[in-house]
């Protein structure tokens, strides 16, 4: 509830709280919730990022260091391979043979492709350079076996993502039964988010083609805030986590997502 009697310390601190509990804040709402203008926000901010707290994009403020570049696919690859081995077997669980499957492009993505090979009968649709090689790789070894490839077309990103007009327009003509789709960053302001705007489009057009939507995503990623949104928590079907993962995530996981699964990783 808005409370103009706030001191400006206790204020900031609230304000330092939320953003580290769901790692990002708007001006707009944190105007509404204190009760106090635009510029006293803004001010707030300031002397947050001042003292490495938070740091301002435009309209709000991420949790400091949130807010990364966006890396390669090779330079990911190495990160929580444990936990996308986990997430990976607890995801392709909810496969069903001879179903067309959406699989997105990131590491995680393609860990969870890799468990795809076992599963008889299906058609994999896929804007992932990487995902498409393990797949062609696997039917050149194995003929007559493996699922039916689908490669979207467009152009690469630095993680091997293919996306643009020409990838969009190709997923929308697509009816899909599942979509497997990883994330850069995961939060409970800003849900889903990618370092791409085009990626994030490209992600949009996934999700609008899918029947269910499946977001695999390990502990890692939660709190971290990319440049684009491409889903709220609530639209997603399923989330599929480690164990990891902080019990306050999970939480709002729980109450916010249809269906909530966390994979134990030894």
């Amino acid at each position: 509830m808005a409370d103009q009697a706030l001191l400006g310390p206790q204020r900031r601190a609230l304000i330092l709280d939320l953003v580290r509990r769901t790692g990002a804040v708007r001006v707009a709402d944190l105007v509404e919730q204190f009760g106090v203008s635009d510029m006293t926000i803004r001010r707030d901010l300031d002397e947050l990022a001042r003292a490495g707290e938070v740091e301002k994009i435009y309209g709000g403020a991420v949790a400091s260091g949130a807010r990364a570049e966006e890396p390669g696919f090779e330079a990911k690859t190495q990160r929580e391979s444990a936990a996308k081995a986990a997430l990976a077997d607890a995801a392709v669980a909810l496969v069903e043979p001879g179903s067309v499957v959406a699989v997105s492009a990131g590491t995680t993505a393609h860990a969870v492709a890799s468990r795809l090979l076992d599963v008889r009968g299906l058609t994999v649709v896929t804007n992932s350079l990487p995902v498409a090689d393990l797949l062609r790789e696997h039917t050149a070894k194995h003929p007559g076996t493996g699922p039916t490839l689908l490669l979207t077309g467009g152009t690469p990103t630095p993680s091997a993502a293919l996306v643009g007009p020409l990838a969009d327009q190709a997923i929308r003509s697509l009816h899909v039964d599942v979509l497997l789709i990883g994330a850069h960053g995961v939060s409970e302001r800003t849900g889903l988010t990618t370092p791409n705007l085009a990626e994030a489009q490209t992600n949009r057009a996934l999700i609008a083609s899918a029947r269910r939507v499946v977001a695999v995503a390990d502990h890692s990623k939660w709190g971290v805030v990319g440049l684009s949104a491409f889903a709220a928590l609530n639209e997603l079907d399923c989330f599929v986590t480690d164990s990891a993962l902080d019990p306050t995530a999970r939480a709002v996981l729980g109450e916010q997502v249809g269906r909530l699964i966390v994979a134990d990783v030894p």
